[in-house]
This record gives C-alpha cells, structure tokens and sequence, in this order.
C-alpha cells in the first residue's frame, strides 16, 4: 500500500471511528459490529471517508457503504444485484439493477457467515472484472 493510501486509510478508519463513538447508541455497535465482520471477511479492505461523511469499504472499487439514519443502519453493496445471496440477506433496494442493501434495524442479528460470503462474493466481483 502506498504511503498516502495509508494515510487515506488511517484517516478515514479515525473518521469510521468517531462515527461510532458520536452515535452512542444500538447503530454505533450495529456499524461497529458490521466493520468488524467485514474486515474479518476481507483482511485488505481499505476504509474510506466519502459523500460528506459515509463509510466506505474498498477493495479494487467499493465493496459498501455503512450508512446510518435514524431507525436503520443501512449497508448498501455497490454490485450487489450482480452478488449471489443465498441466504436473502438483501431486505432494502432491491428495484435497482445495480445496488442493494441490507438494512439493519434495532435488535436484529447479523448472520456473520452469510455476510462474509456476501463480502467475499463483491470482493471477488472487483478483482476478477474485465479490463478493458
């Protein structure tokens, strides 16, 4: 990884860090729990900040997003029409022919194994697109 990658990184992880923190409440461990499975899915997942304060988890392109509202902490893969989902784990944008979501609500549980192959099935989608 490149230093300013790096740099990136650290900062954007502080930035997922203090999002955390500011919530207090059932999303900040929601989005706490949710990174966790994620980069125990994907040991090189990159953390971003972008779109004026919304987690990012990369890896070759943008895996998902983190997004927290008020009843829901929202994950949103960005191919994720494209991704297997055997275990139906996607409940929210499901009208689009690109994206789709998981949203998470107060007291739900997370089928981590389900959610590491969803992970393993974007991440696997970045690294083996075409070049064009």
């Amino acid at each position: 990884m490149k230093n300013d990658e790096m740099q990136q990184d650290q900062s954007a992880s502080a930035l997922i860090d203090a999002r955390i923190e500011e919530l207090g409440d059932w999303r900040g461990e929601m989005l706490a729990r949710i990174r966790a499975v994620i980069q125990d899915a994907d040991p090189d997942v990159i953390e971003e900040w972008k779109w004026r304060g919304v987690p990012v988890w990369s890896h070759n392109g943008i895996l998902c997003t983190g997004e927290t509202y008020k009843s829901v902490v929202k994950m949103t893969f960005a191919k994720g029409a494209a991704l297997p989902d055997p275990a139906g784990l996607f409940n929210s944008s499901l009208e689009g022919n690109t994206r789709r979501a998981i949203d998470f609500q107060q007291g739900d549980e997370i089928k981590e194994a389900a959610l590491k192959e969803l992970i393993r099935a974007a991440v696997a989608a970045n690294t083996t697109k075409k070049k064009k």
